[in-house]
């Protein structure tokens, strides 16, 4: 207001160095001209302190994450118009573009974190001494840094800190790539990803963040048969098409380095206890993280949404995880789904895994079995030890979105326009050694049911509880099968 009336006290300044165009206006034309001659000298100071480089839609039209022309990250933040990002989004590649920003003149930083307290019935949590019941977790600090190198050359990373307050790395700390990737933008329907990637093997491992999630755990199937997160170094191409009127189609699909299915003296790293978790390229041994056997893997997922609030996805990944010259190849298969109506949601996801020839010992194995025998003892596997080569699992989930109307009243600030609450029930099952005929005697047959309520004063923020009952679990502290129940209390944000 005060910048708008020093400009118009100088154009009307101005008036009078010209008394012959002022005696013929009228006082209505003269105030015109002084609002139209301060207005585009506040558009003319806008564009000059980039405030109007910012893209907007048409008045009304939400704009949806993860559709149209990718963004220029540098330009457009996340605004009050712009939808935010949501485990209902879609669009594929392109969705690391739809998390929230803050940025500098050209690199864009941001990030997530989360704190979560577990109370456990039995002593199942591990700390190194024999487990506990009950115990704080700062467990995941992810910052990410995007940039706009030119119209067409993207840049996108995350790095991850699991379990930070600790120094010593020999103690559960993580630090890794999540993934660090270069785009070239060609057009929508065909686009080029090189480095370091993050796998479109279901739609979890692409949108895991902790904000994002309902639920503090990730599902089960999402952690022992899709061992998220999952990150290859590699190529490929995305892109998104629009069959139809309504009809949207989403596809990646990649080459990269594969996985690690063994420790070089011929172990195998997929086990029943933590079933394909150790075949990550991020938990492998060999140099530098290079190829293990000169075999690349390809993944892919397409999928297709009919109408908005609506998704349905295939993927696949398939690679030789053994050294040397042994081929025994990790494939996964997995489908999941999303459906959205009104504050009513339902996801989930399946998935298959196989690891040919698992269970039988590789050529240049130094663990003392003959080349194709079958394996035993091999610890991390129940029953007579044989290392497993099938394993299955799934979640399904529904998540209703409400805001108490007394609650709004009460305190619009707080639970106003962009605050929710979400139910959450979830249904997990999953089983990492389908081989064992023994039927519930296996340490990777697992059952859940998660029963939850979270508060989101803002969509990027959550303040979550839950209760899991879990009728088939495992304890790592003891190596034994047990009944058992957890409390969790966890806060996420974005940053």
């Amino acid at each position: 207001m005060k910048m708008r009336s020093i400009l118009g006290a100088l154009v009307i300044a101005g008036l009078v160095v010209m008394p012959v165009w002022a005696a013929e206006m009228t006082p209505e034309e003269i105030k015109k001209m002084v609002d139209e001659a301060v207005e585009k000298r506040l558009q003319e100071r806008d564009r000059h302190e980039g405030l109007g480089e910012q893209k907007e839609g048409p008045p009304g039209e939400e704009i949806q994450p993860g559709i149209g022309s990718l963004p220029e990250v540098a330009k457009e933040r996340r605004s009050q118009q712009q939808a935010p990002l949501s485990f209902g989004s879609t669009g594929s590649g392109r969705l690391v573009y739809a998390k929230p920003f803050v940025s500098s003149p050209k690199a864009i930083v941001g990030g997530y974190m989360d704190i979560q307290f577990r109370s456990q019935r039995q002593a199942s949590i591990e700390n190194g001494y024999g487990g506990t019941t009950n115990s704080f977790d700062q467990q995941r600090f992810v910052p990410f840094i995007y940039a706009d190198i030119t119209e067409h050359v993207k840049f996108a990373s995350e790095i991850e800190f699991e379990h930070g307050i600790r120094e010593d790395s020999t103690q559960g700390i993580e630090v890794g790539i999540e993934f660090a990737f270069i785009d070239y933008l060609i057009k929508e329907p065909i686009n080029i990803r090189v480095g370091s990637l993050l796998l479109p093997v279901g739609k979890f491992n692409l949108l895991h963040d902790s904000p994002l999630n309902d639920l503090t755990d990730r599902p089960l199937v999402s952690r022992l048969v899709i061992p998220s997160t999952m990150t290859e170094t590699g190529a490929g191409f995305y892109g998104t098409m629009y069959p139809g009127r309504t009809g949207k189609l989403d596809y990646e699909f990649y080459f990269t380095t594969g996985p690690c299915s063994y420790d070089p003296n011929g172990t195998p790293r997929i086990n029943e206890a933590d079933g394909t978790r150790g075949s990550r390229q991020r938990k492998c041994p060999a140099d530098d993280g290079l190829d293990l056997n000169n075999g690349k893997s390809v993944v892919g997922r397409v999928a297709f949404s009919p109408m908005l609030g609506v998704e349905v996805a295939g993927s696949g990944y398939y690679g030789n995880g053994a050294p040397n010259s042994s081929y025994n190849p990790l494939s996964i298969f997995a489908v999941d789904w999303t459906l959205q109506r009104g504050p009513f949601e339902l996801i989930g996801e399946a998935a298959w895994s196989y690891a040919r020839g698992n269970s039988r010992a590789i050529n240049g194995n130094t663990i003392g079995f003959a080349p194709g025998s079958l394996l035993t003892g091999i610890p991390g596997n129940s029953g007579p030890g044989i290392p497993p080569q099938r394993g299955s699992g799934f979640y399904i989930q529904g998540n209703y979105h409400f805001m108490p109307a007394f609650l709004t009243k009460l305190s619009p600030k707080r639970f106003g326009e962009g605050s929710t609450f979400t139910a959450v029930f979830r249904y997990d099952r999953v089983n990492t050694d389908l081989d064992n005929l023994n039927g519930t005697g296996g340490w990777g047959n697992l059952q859940q049911f998660s029963f939850g309520l979270n508060y989101r004063p803002i969509q990027d923020t959550v303040f979550k509880m839950s209760y899991q009952y879990q009728p088939m679990a495992f304890n790592p502290n003891t190596e034994q099968r047990i009944h058992d129940s957890a409390f969790v209390i966890s806060a996420a944000t974005y940053f």
